[in-house]
């Protein structure tokens, strides 16, 4: 059977989806519905976990570390993470040059690490012109750069899951269920995503 592109254009979106759907390949290698559901869960308590334990350790950092401290392996520590904001830098630009999904997660990790350079930058820097430079480097370059290199990537995957049916168009960022079908129930991603998710 062949569909012309008038015939195409003249179904509904639920059904250019469904028939995405039927043609999509499915690769083998995903773990099964069982495997995937215990994963999600597993982690998701291992992350809640984590996050239960860090509130009280921030408590007791904030009591009891020094206000003024000499930090070891100061240069070392200051280069080597240049190192690697550099190294996640040049892996994004390369995997966006060649049009490669890897840049989603280069680009979003090279705009957190620019984060945390501008706030180690502007917390451990001298009063004056150092604090200065901070600041002015942090709100110049350092978050407008972090903000174009998490939200850009971010719109863009966003893009790709409506370009393939897989999400409404009017799915915000930040309800965008993972555009997988065997992750859900008969095999379906949800269409529009309940606001209490």
């Amino acid at each position: 059977m062949q569909l012309t592109d008038e015939e195409i254009a003249a179904m509904t979106p639920a059904e250019r989806r469904d028939l995405i759907l039927r043609l999509a390949p499915h690769p083998g290698g995903l773990p099964s519905r069982r495997t995937l559901d215990r994963l999600r869960k597993w982690r998701t308590v291992l992350m809640l976990v984590c996050a239960a334990a860090l509130i009280p350790w921030t408590v007791y950092l904030a009591i009891t570390l020094p206000s003024h401290y000499v930090a070891r392996n100061w240069v070392a520590t200051w280069v080597g993470f240049d190192i690697l904001l550099l190294a996640m830098m040049v892996l994004t630009a390369l995997a966006g040059w060649k049009r490669k999904q890897f840049v989603f997660p280069t680009a979003f990790a090279t705009g957190v690490l620019l984060i945390c350079d501008a706030w180690f930058d502007v917390m451990t820097s001298q009063r004056g012109g150092d604090l200065t430079q901070a600041l002015l480097s942090a709100l110049l370059v350092e978050l407008p750069l972090a903000f174009v290199l998490i939200a850009g990537p971010l719109r863009l995957l966003r893009y790709v899951a409506i370009r393939h049916g897989m999400i409404h168009p009017d799915s915000h960022l930040w309800r965008m269920p993972i555009p997988i079908p065997d992750l859900y129930p008969q095999n379906r991603v949800p269409l529009r995503v309940d606001p209490r998710d």
